[in-house]
């Protein structure tokens, strides 16, 4: 059973969670042994709880969260050809906003939130919203927390695997209807 909190999480973000191209984030891993997919889902619901008790636009929020690092490469391979080394902090807000534009239908705020959540890194894009904002100190409390370990056995860490697991499972049971007998 998954925790109350997460099922009305779910309802925002059920779309985008159990979409291939978001699904994509877990093939690459963002610091240590979480994915991008673990680790959006963790900035998300932070999100979805500060915006709550912020009075904040819940769905805004979530949905920019869940799609704030949907640069889709892995940024720890340095490929002079494709993107000089250690520039992968100021250009991937840029490359999630436009993979979001291919793939989703984001509003121009949500475009704005994965854009400024880098900063004061990317110091031209400034959070211009209390969204913004929310989004940007969620991502830089789960980063810190994932790169320094704290997050590694945390029941923070298991409600998200929990979540994963039932995304997952979701995902299963919807291909498991749509393959037709004999195929």
């Amino acid at each position: 059973m998954m925790h109350k909190g997460l099922l009305e999480f779910h309802e925002y973000v059920k779309d985008l969670s159990e979409s291939d191209i978001v699904m994509q984030m877990d093939d690459y891993i963002q610091h240590g042994d979480i994915t991008t997919l673990e680790h959006v889902i963790a900035v998300s619901y932070t999100a979805f709880i500060l915006a709550g008790k912020w009075n904040a636009d819940v769905r805004t929020t979530v949905r920019a969260a869940m799609l704030h690092d949907l640069y889709l490469y892995d940024w720890h391979i340095k490929d002079p050809k494709t993107r000089p080394p250690l520039t992968h902090g100021f250009t991937h807000p840029a490359k999630a906003v436009e993979n979001a534009k291919k793939y989703f239908e984001p509003g121009e705020k949500e475009l704005k939130i994965i854009r400024s959540h880098m900063w004061p890194l990317t110091i031209f894009h400034i959070p211009t919203s209390k969204e913004a904002l929310i989004v940007t100190l969620a991502d830089k409390y789960c980063a810190t927390n994932e790169t320094l370990g704290i997050y590694d056995n945390s029941r923070f860490r298991k409600k998200i695997k929990a979540y994963l697991i039932y995304i997952k499972k979701r995902r299963a049971a919807q291909n498991k209807k749509n393959i037709k007998p004999g195929n």
